[in-house]
């Protein structure tokens, strides 16, 4: 296990696992630090890839952002949506989309969806994240 601590927009993440686990290391001034790279915007992260995305906010994300996690052969059991810096609301039609896919989906805030998303990782569940930056 690894103890490796990443800071980005004032916010700290503490890697407790192996290092080939797709961890998102730190969030904040609008993207995210994924694999040691920092990444502008919004973006999918899958155990085995991130996905920059157009969405900005709640109101402009769509299928097309969950793509990637329909592709992939093992689906995600479970989506974790971080809404920016608040719990938000997602549109009902993506609800539809994911529920059709047949993954389940939780909507948070950006960072609680982070963190979540590296403990499920972590204990190996198939999950995945869609993040929303946050300043």
């Amino acid at each position: 296990m690894a103890g490796k601590s990443f800071t980005s927009g004032g916010v700290t993440l503490e890697a407790q696992s192996r290092d080939d686990l797709l961890l998102v290391e730190s969030y904040g001034d609008g993207g995210f630090r994924l694999l040691g790279r920092r990444i502008a915007g919004g973006v999918l992260v899958l155990a085995n890839g991130f996905f920059p995305i157009e969405a900005t906010d709640t109101g402009s994300l769509g299928v097309a952002d969950f793509k990637k996690a329909f592709e992939v052969e093992q689906k995600p059991e479970l989506v974790l949506i971080g809404t920016g810096e608040k719990m938000q609301l997602i549109p009902s039609s993506l609800r539809q989309a994911l529920e059709a896919q047949g993954i389940g989906y939780d909507v948070m805030d950006t960072g609680a969806a982070a963190r979540t998303y590296n403990v499920l990782l972590i204990e190996g569940r198939k999950v995945a994240a869609l993040l929303l930056p946050v300043d």
